[in-house]
């Protein structure tokens, strides 16, 4: 991963001379909570992003760098964010977000509430998203890539019934949430109100991953905001789509609306449990 963080034209070291108030990467190997490295200043003069980037190679890494919009630059607030084998980031803003704060807490589980450490309005969309999550079973047991999408599907839509602007589709009037998370296994990753690319790599088919179909193999599967080098094996996902791969790797694509359809009414559920 050395590339994508630090050498490509349009690495994330690059963008850190924007997005400058801190960074951090997971990294998955033969244990399945991941090993997680922050820092709380700019990535390019930080020589500990380098000198991680340059040790990474494992089957899932997820990096990130920060520019702060809510929450102050520290290291509590810097991304990823992580729970058990969850690791989670975001790029993009919920808007107006002091003023719904209480209202998303109240979302998220008593019992996953708790684990809140800092003040950003990304972390607590993390653990809507583990809330939404554990409604369909145990956060240590098999969890489904489908039931991923559909519990970020579900946090986007209550967050963005909360916070939009009835009916706008103005940009500024409307909560940005690129969000991405793993357990080390399968990956999902939703866009909405900001850029969001995908890639198999340089040897990958990128039509593969224009197709409306889902169910291709891939043998690699990159996610960013940005395009990191500008080549054309990099596809840029539709506004309000969710991607990702389970855990062989198998390309998958869904709609915001059809994942979530039902959960401002949902039908009554049984009591679950997090353990």
């Amino acid at each position: 991963m050395h590339t994508a963080l630090v050498t490509e034209r349009n690495s994330l070291l690059i963008q850190s001379r924007e997005h400058k108030d801190g960074w951090g990467i997971a990294t998955y190997g033969q244990e399945c909570s991941p090993l997680v490295a922050h820092g709380v200043g700019p990535a390019h003069s930080d020589p500990d992003f380098e000198r991680v980037s340059s040790q990474v190679s494992a089957r899932t890494v997820v990096a990130h760098i920060r520019q702060a919009s809510v929450g102050a630059v520290e290291l509590r607030n810097s991304h990823p964010f992580y729970f058990g084998r969850w690791s989670f980031v975001h790029n993009g803003t919920l808007r107006e977000f002091a003023k719904h704060k209480a209202t998303v807490e109240a979302l998220i589980h008593p019992e996953l509430r708790v684990n809140i450490k800092g003040t950003t309005d990304s972390e607590r969309c993390f653990y809507l998203f583990l809330s939404r999550l554990s409604a369909r079973g145990p956060l240590d047991g098999t969890v489904s890539v489908e039931a991923m999408a559909q519990a970020l599907a579900e946090t986007m839509t209550l967050v963005s019934t909360l916070t939009d602007v009835p009916g706008s589709r103005e940009p500024k009037e409307r909560s940005a949430m690129n969000f991405l998370v793993t357990d080390g296994e399968a990956m999902v990753a939703t866009r909405r109100n900001r850029t969001l690319f995908i890639s198999s790599g340089l040897g990958g088919c990128p039509e593969s991953l224009r197709a409306p179909n889902t169910g291709v193999p891939l043998q690699q599967f990159l996610v960013a905001s940005e395009s990191l080098c500008g080549g054309p094996h990099w596809v840029q996902v539709d506004e309000e789509d969710v991607v990702g791969v389970d855990s062989r790797l198998v390309f998958h694509r869904w709609k915001v609306q059809t994942l979530a359809d039902g959960v401002l009414n949902p039908r009554p559920q049984a009591q679950h449990s997090l353990a």
